[in-house]
Parts: C-alpha cells; sequence; structure tokens
C-alpha cells in the first residue's frame, strides 16, 4: 500500500464515515452536503491518524515498526505537513457546508493534534479524548442531516465502546508505551484493574443498547444483529477478564471492533428509512 494512504489508516477512516452514513440513513437525508461530511469526516480522521504516528513514531519503532515512519517509507517533516493539511483542508470544506459543522470541524481537529501530541500520555484523559471524539462523529452527522438527538444516543454507544476498545489497546502496547513514559492506566494500575475497567464498558454499552429500540429510534429488527454484536462485547469482556498478555488484548481489540460493525449494522437494518422502504 502506497504510504501516504497508509498512514492515515483508510480503513479507520471509512470506519468513521459510517457513523455519518448511519445518521443520514437513519433520518432519510440524503443531501450534498451529508455526502460533503462523510468527505469532510474521512480527512479529518486520516489527518488525526497521520499526526499520531508523527508524534508516536518511537513507540512505534518498539511496536509497529512495519508503520510508514519507522519503516522509512515517509520522512518525520512529511509526515506532519501531509497531516496538517488534511485538517485544513477539512476544516474548509466543513465550513462550506454551515457554521456549525466548521466549528465541529476545528473542534476535532484541535484535539487530535492535542491527543497525539500529549493526550494520549495522560491518564484516562487520551481514552476520553478518542472516545469523545468517536461520539462526536456522529453528532456532526446529526448537526448537517437535521437528527441531532438521535446522533447524541449513537454517539454514547459509540464511546462506550471506544472507551473499551482504546483501554484495551493501552493493554496491548504496555511495554512501547512504558519506554515513552506515557501514564496509561495500564502502567499505573496494572493490567488487571484495567481488564475490568474494560469489562465494565463493554457490558454496560451490551445492557443499554437495546435501549434505543425501545425508546423507538429502531425497529424491531434492530435486534437481531444488535443480539450478535451483544455476544462478542460480553465474550471480549470475559476474555480480557481471563487473560491480559499482548497476544490476547490485540486479539479483543479486534474483537471489539468487529462487535462494534455489526452494532453499526444493527443500526442499519432497524432504521426507519429501510423500514419505509422494505
Amino acid at each position: 500500500m502506497n504510504a501516504y494512504l497508509e498512514i492515515i489508516r483508510p480503513g479507520n477512516a471509512v470506519m468513521a464515515v459510517i457513523a455519518v452514513l448511519l445518521v443520514m440513513l437513519i433520518s432519510g437525508n440524503f443531501t450534498l452536503s451529508a455526502f460533503l461530511a462523510c468527505f469532510v469526516v474521512f480527512i479529518i480522521t486520516g489527518g488525526g491518524n497521520a499526526i499520531n504516528d508523527y508524534f508516536d513514531y518511537k513507540i512505534d519503532a518498539i511496536n509497529k515498526p512495519s508503520r510508514p515512519i519507522p519503516s522509512g517509507r515517509i520522512s518525520l517533516r512529511r509526515a506532519g505537513i501531509y497531516s496538517l493539511s488534511l485538517f485544513i483542508i477539512g476544516v474548509i470544506l466543513a465550513f462550506m457546508i454551515g457554521i456549525l459543522p466548521g466549528f465541529i470541524a476545528i473542534l476535532s481537529s484541535s484535539l487530535l493534534i492535542l491527543y497525539a501530541y500529549n493526550l494520549k500520555k495522560m491518564l484516562i484523559v487520551g481514552n476520553l479524548g478518542v472516545s469523545f471524539l468517536t461520539g462526536l462523529t456522529f453528532v456532526f452527522g446529526g448537526v448537517v442531516v437535521g437528527a441531532i438527538t438521535t446522533s447524541v444516543y449513537l454517539g454514547l454507544f459509540a464511546f462506550l465502546m471506544t472507551m473499551a476498545r482504546e483501554i484495551v489497546k493501552d493493554m496491548e502496547d504496555v511495554e512501547g508505551d512504558k519506554n515513552e513514559g506515557a501514564t496509561t492506566l495500564p502502567i499505573i494500575y496494572g493490567m488487571k484493574s484495567s481488564s475490568i475497567l474494560a469489562a465494565s464498558f463493554m457490558i454496560i454499552a451490551s445492557i443499554a443498547s437495546p435501549v434505543l429500540y425501545f425508546i423507538g429510534i429502531f425497529n424491531i429488527l434492530y435486534l437481531v444483529p444488535l443480539s450478535a454484536a451483544i455476544v462478542v462485547f460480553l465474550l471480549s469482556a470475559v476474555s480480557v477478564l481471563r487473560d491480559q498478555s499482548t497476544i490476547n488484548t490485540a486479539k479483543v481489540s479486534k474483537r471489539i471492533k468487529m462487535g462494534m460493525g455489526i452494532a453499526f449494522l444493527a443500526f442499519a437494518v432497524g432504521s426507519p428509512f429501510l423500514a419505509a422502504i422494505f
């Protein structure tokens, strides 16, 4: 894969875009502004991934040496310029949609830069920052398509699951983070305590997610794929509580991501717009 494409982690960026697409689908609002919002989210998320690699190149040299910067395929200077250019383009496009989307884009870009610079090294603050940004992506979509209340509910679910995954990822990267003097949960409070907290977020999200059906946001079809997602989350919670090794936390992180993908499918299947069509 081209290094400039790889450094923005297009898979993660597309996952962020899916948040906006889901809000579009639920609202049935498919305007030009909504599709432009998808492009904005992709660009800014990509910029966030690139700036994260820029500041993390020493850690990645230990944990993930094949990434573009530690492998030498992109210089540190070019990666920094590239990421800042993506942020600027994303913010300009967001202001073309509207004033509020523009300010949300500035907020998101600023938080992504601060996260990469030092927030991620601060106890729990970095985890909260990433989780907040994930939830904010749904709200951004809701602002653009006029479905703010629904997007807040979806954003809260995304916040809970992202918190779980962020903690598990910290457990996976604990050795490299120690070398960089980071103060993550696993380093300060240990792997067991971190696993309990991560599992708690998974369990809370699993218990709370059916509420979206009972308050009328989704139809009953939502519960079918959601059940599979809940099984994945609960199994992941049990797994990380039993085994906090680097190998297992890497597997659990991928399972949580898979569970979130299934949950997103549930959002789409249970949307009123699709129900009206079929």
